[in-house]
């Protein structure tokens, strides 16, 4: 198999006919279930909880509150990473416990679990539970927590700010600010929504009394970060004691990265009641008890002369972390502040995030994890600036786009693009969308009362590098007796294809047969080492990691080829999997080698040692994976109604390894971001804080149905970072699709004399635009 041949996944033989292993498939001998007890406030003062008629309820064997965890020595989840305060000292980091004492922190919050014979005895004992809880006023916004006469989210940090990020230059920027002929501003609401993987949050955590270790059965992309958060921040012990298993995961898109306390309280409660204990979250409690995400509220400055050139951005941010803070929660509203820059020469930046506090559920990583709200600045203020400057929208992005012959290009704000070809990318998708022809496509749906828009999105995000995650990636290779190959990867596969992925590199590099090769991952006692799946980061870190690996093992058997071929080492060279004999018919493929190895008396152990090799290893430079999007929608003004038209995206992923998996990934992201655009949003009543968007029947999805055909085609500029120019895909498709959407929505609109529009664009939302006086 070579790269860019479409192969069909090997993973989905076994999904397909139901012979996938997740979590709920997996039962433990005398295994109990658990249900939490979740607040139904999102600010209040516990003043008492009676569990005395759940405990009689049947089938109960124990119900565990803040009381018992008293007589632990357990700590608090706490972030990843830190930011500072204004005035330099570090972000206040609130208490994080994995059942709550005394005071409600968001509607959701743990309170109590149950453990019982069944699921549906627990539930019944949740039920019985009493709780007197003193409603108080909670802060659900980030404009009131921001607000100087606001009360206090957390006693300990009075203003509601947890931190204070500031990038570029104040000075610089005012001057270009001051000299520019035209100066474009907007407010743009960045909505809060929910992940929905297929696959609910569930965990089994089962506690060994004779060896005080634990086991943790559960989906997650990190396993080995959540394994340390656990051990080191929740139980005090050594990494070693604790054991993850995480089998298949159906979807996570950044939810199942964190460490949440479900994952710490299912592992106690086995150490309490003796038994193996299993969480399954249902969608009604995934509304409450999952973390959320995006949520931020920025304003946006562009400042233009007379030509059109961009002179400089100023983008200021106020970023809901909600009440606690998740383990990514101080890394995503920052860490991707340099997808501001966009594909285009900027002079000048004055970038500000405020993180805020508020009684919501913590923000986590969502596909995309910064990089779509920071595309979605720049790409609606460019629209806004190309119609106020009477620029067509391609005309006015091509004047500022960064050139092939500039790069590497230092953006001035955190990103150095290493390769790009931006205008010709841009091109393409014009062509793809048959963008020339949308004027007549316009009048043909105002023949037939509808209101057509155009939209185009230039997006580029930062993939696996010392920009984006400083972290490292673990492969090992190993053949056995038989001549098949494993290999230990430390990140997870939740959808993506690397089960097929990682074949197609490893028939690349060592030439083996993908029929015989294993792929391991998810075990952190199998695969000691880790980072996991995110930030677009498997294919380029990981890939690089199986490719150094490799030529380990090629240089390690160099030496027992020449054994096996009779022939000097100088003579010997490996040629697409084969050690050959220069000049003859004679080789050996590493199969075979193996083979050989294993089965002669010649041989001792520390030669079929040369058969294993690992490497922990950790990129010097990111990937930059950028793509234009173009979007046309029909609005049908007299109800509301929207329709996507028409979807085109040219992406450069650098080399594509897999035009399939390229493909499905594309239209994966793609689904995600029109979902946001155009229905999901968390809705809560104000003042109470109640969720009104609590189940599906209230939170809208989207659909196939509302969606076109989605052309995809790649236009391959290798990165010049990896060894084999991968750049990453897995959130490419969100990063440009929401702010293509959304500008195609407000194209339409502003035929209507309608300026300003927030996502997401309900028919609802869309009709009431359109008739309020």
């Amino acid at each position: 198999m070579r790269f860019g041949q479409p192969i069909k996944r090997f993973e989905d033989g076994r999904f397909l006919t139901g012979k996938g292993n997740y979590v709920s498939d997996i039962h433990l001998a005398h295994m109990v279930h658990a249900k939490m007890l979740r607040a139904t406030v999102s600010a209040g003062i516990i003043k008492g909880i009676d569990i005395s008629a759940a405990l009689s309820s049947k089938g109960v064997i124990n119900i565990l509150t803040a009381n018992d965890l008293e007589s632990e020595n357990f700590g608090s989840l706490l972030p990843l990473i830190s930011r500072s305060k204004a005035d330099g000292s570090p972000n206040f980091v609130p208490p994080y416990p994995l059942l709550v004492s005394s005071k409600i922190m968001h509607l959701g919050d743990i309170i109590a679990i149950v453990i019982a014979e069944s699921s549906e005895q627990a539930e019944t004992a949740v039920e019985l539970i009493k709780t007197d809880i003193e409603p108080i006023m909670p802060i659900l916004g980030v404009l009131e927590a921001a607000s100087q006469d606001t009360k206090a989210v957390w006693e300990d940090e009075p203003s509601n700010i947890c931190f204070v990020e500031h990038l570029g230059n104040v000075q610089q920027t005012e001057a270009v600010f001051s000299s520019a002929s035209h100066i474009v501003e907007e407010e743009y609401v960045i909505s809060r929504i929910i992940a929905h993987p297929m696959e609910t949050r569930s965990a089994i955590g089962s506690y060994n009394h004779r060896e005080n270790t634990y086991t943790l059965y559960a989906g997650l992309q990190t396993p080995h970060i959540i394994r340390d958060a656990l051990a080191r921040n929740i139980f005090h012990i050594e990494s070693k004691c604790l054991r993850i298993i995480s089998p298949d995961i159906g979807g996570g898109f950044g939810l199942k990265a964190s460490a949440q306390r479900e994952l710490a309280l299912v592992l106690w409660a086995s150490k309490i009641t003796g038994h193996p204990v299993k969480w399954v979250s249902d969608r009604t409690e995934s509304f409450v008890g999952d973390h959320h995400a995006r949520d931020n509220l920025s304003k946006v400055s562009l400042a233009l002369d007379a030509s059109g050139k961009f002179l400089g951005l100023k983008v200021k941010t106020l970023a809901n972390l909600g009440a606690y803070i998740d383990t990514f929660g101080l890394h995503i509203p920052v860490a991707n502040l340099g997808g501001l820059s966009g594909p285009y020469s900027i002079k000048a930046f004055d970038i500000e995030v405020k993180g805020i506090f508020t009684n919501t559920q913590p923000t986590a990583p969502y596909r995309g994890a910064g990089r779509p709200e920071a595309t979605y600045c720049i790409e609606r203020i460019v629209d806004k600036a190309s119609k106020k400057l009477g620029f067509n929208p391609v005309e006015i992005r091509r004047r500022n786009m960064i050139m092939p012959s500039d790069m590497p290009y230092d953006t001035g704000l955190v990103f150095r693009y290493d390769s790009g070809q931006f205008e010709k990318t841009m091109n393409k998708a014009v062509q793809l969308a048959d963008l020339d022809n949308s004027e007549a496509r316009k009048q043909n749906a105002g023949s037939r009362g509808r209101i057509l828009g155009t939209g185009l999105a230039y997006a580029i995000e930062i993939a696996g590098g010392p920009q984006d995650s400083p972290l490292s990636e673990y492969a090992e290779i190993s053949f056995d007796a038989a001549g098949n190959v494993s290999i230990k990867v430390g990140t997870h596969n939740h959808g993506q294809g690397h089960e097929t992925a990682f074949r197609q590199i490893l028939s690349h590099t060592l030439g083996v047969d993908p029929e015989r090769t294993e792929i391991v991952y998810g075990d952190t006692s199998v695969v000691p080492e880790g980072t996991g799946t995110f930030g677009s980061r498997s294919i380029g870190i990981g890939g690089a990691a199986i490719e150094h690996v490799s030529n380990m093992i090629i240089k390690n058997c160099q030496s027992l080829a020449s054994t096996f071929l009779e022939a000097s080492e100088n003579d010997i060279k490996f040629i697409d999997g084969f050690y050959e004999v220069a000049g003859t018919d004679y080789k050996l493929s590493l199969h075979d080698l193996a083979k050989k190895l294993y089965g002669s008396p010649d041989t001792d152990q520390s030669m079929r040692e040369l058969l294993t090799a690992n490497i922990v290893m950790s990129p010097e430079n990111a990937t930059f994976p950028n793509a234009c999007h173009i979007c046309e929608v029909e609005i049908d003004p007299e109800t509301g109604q929207i329709c996507l038209t028409r979807y085109a995206v040219i992406d450069d992923v650098g080399k594509v390894l897999n035009p399939l998996l390229l493909e499905g990934q594309i239209h994966g992201g793609v689904a995600q971001g029109v979902g946001q655009a155009l229905y999901e949003l968390i809705v809560m009543d104000i003042p109470s804080g109640q969720l009104l968007s609590g189940s599906l029947m209230d939170y809208c999805i989207l659909r196939a149905s509302d969606l076109p055909m989605i052309n995809v085609e790649a236009h391959e500029v290798p990165s010049t970072s990896t060894p084999f120019g991968f750049k990453g895909a897995g959130e490419a498709g969100t990063v440009g699709s929401i702010s293509a959407v959304m500008n195609a929505v407000s194209d339409a609109l502003s035929s209507l004399g309608i300026e300003k529009f927030d996502m997401p664009a309900t028919p609802e939302r869309i009709w009431r635009a359109i008739h309020s006086p």
